[in-house]
């Protein structure tokens, strides 16, 4: 299956555009944004987990990235509300299930397969967040492929430049909204831009919160 599998190209999804699609579990649906592959995929998608689903466990040979963003999602490491930033690395496994149910951004084989920490990061935690060049910024994960944090923009204000640059970038808006090439994207809307592209970010009328990811994507395992 190949969806917004060109990297050389911009992909986008509002949330009044979601195409909600079954799993092979119960209970459990997802939205894909983007995929290379069939169950087994290099994929970024949203999914749905009615109250009482349940996975069975399985192992995530290319790692894995969650954000939960509204519920509480829970496997043998915890329970996560809204907020909690999840990395498992490659090889890792797990059994996750949802007894009040939940909605996660769940990235899928895009780890170098040479990570080997779980992190776990309460985005509400305000110890977690830095002020840096006039942006709050809560750092998730770094090395010298990927920079992933989220970021709060005032009104109207850019995303950083410094980072941004002409780099290939992928974001989830998780509040307010966000403008790119005079395309709003509101709350629940996703987007990936390649380097070759003007990645000008900018907020919309209200604050905005966002999920960014800067790095080289489609060369990641």
């Amino acid at each position: 299956m190949q969806i917004n599998s060109d990297f050389s190209q911009t992909a986008a999804l509002q949330l009044n555009h979601y195409n909600w699609r079954t799993t092979p579990q119960v209970g459990v649906q997802r939205v894909m944004l983007d995929r290379i592959g069939g169950e087994k995929a290099r994929a970024t998608t949203v999914v749905r987990y009615a109250p009482g689903s349940t996975f069975p466990n399985h192992s995530h040979p290319g790692g894995e990235e969650v954000l939960v963003l509204s519920g509480i999602f829970s496997d043998q490491s915890g329970d996560y509300s809204q907020g909690w930033y999840l990395r498992n690395p490659p090889g890792s496994s797990h059994a996750p299930s949802s007894l009040g149910g939940t909605t996660i951004f769940v990235k899928l084989w895009q780890m170098s397969l040479t990570e080997a920490t779980h992190t776990r990061i309460n985005t509400n935690d305000s110890a977690n967040w830095v002020k840096e060049n006039n942006y709050h910024i809560c750092p998730l994960y770094q090395d010298k492929g990927e920079v992933t944090q989220l970021i709060k923009l005032t009104p109207h204000q850019c995303a950083p430049h410094h980072l941004i640059g002409q780099k290939a970038i992928e974001l989830f808006v998780l509040t307010g909204s966000i403008f790119h090439n005079k395309l709003e994207y509101k709350e629940g809307s996703w987007l990936r831009v390649p380097s070759n592209k003007q990645t000008l970010i900018k907020a919309g009328n209200k604050n905005a919160t966002i999920y960014l990811k800067v790095g080289n994507f489609k060369n990641i395992s």
